[in-house]
């Protein structure tokens, strides 16, 4: 399990893991949570730029359809085929096995990002 404190976070419930420029992004458990069970996961293939702040895949639960922003700009090196595959991951295991996407960012401005109290914070506690 990730120490769930060295994260960042955004108000749209991704989590980011920074590994020098690498930012390894998932779905946070309240969102796994909120959406239900999820049955289809769409990534963005690996060698796409992505812009900061926009939509580049999708998380279809039985409940709704939810989208995948990209918190940082960057170029993705890793979609985790894993959750293709089996998109249960994201609720079984949304801080580990459940990863989505890596990407190396272009931008080193993680301002906007929040850390585990303001997440928590956000969540109401619930997280």
């Amino acid at each position: 399990m990730t120490d769930l404190t060295s994260l960042k976070y955004t108000a749209e419930h991704e989590w980011i893991a920074f590994d020098g420029d690498v930012a390894t992004v998932g779905i946070t458990d309240f969102a796994a949570d909120k959406l239900g069970d999820v049955v289809f996961v769409e990534l963005p293939d690996a060698g796409s730029s992505v812009e900061g702040a926009t939509v580049v895949g999708e998380i279809e639960s039985t409940k709704s359809v939810g989208e995948l922003y990209a918190p940082l700009s960057g170029e993705v090196v890793e979609a985790n085929q894993d959750v293709v595959d089996d998109p249960s991951l994201v609720n079984s295991d949304p801080f580990g096995a459940g990863w989505l996407v890596k990407i190396r960012a272009t931008e080193t401005d993680v301002e906007g990002l929040l850390d585990r109290d303001a997440y928590v914070a956000l969540t109401g506690g619930d997280e």
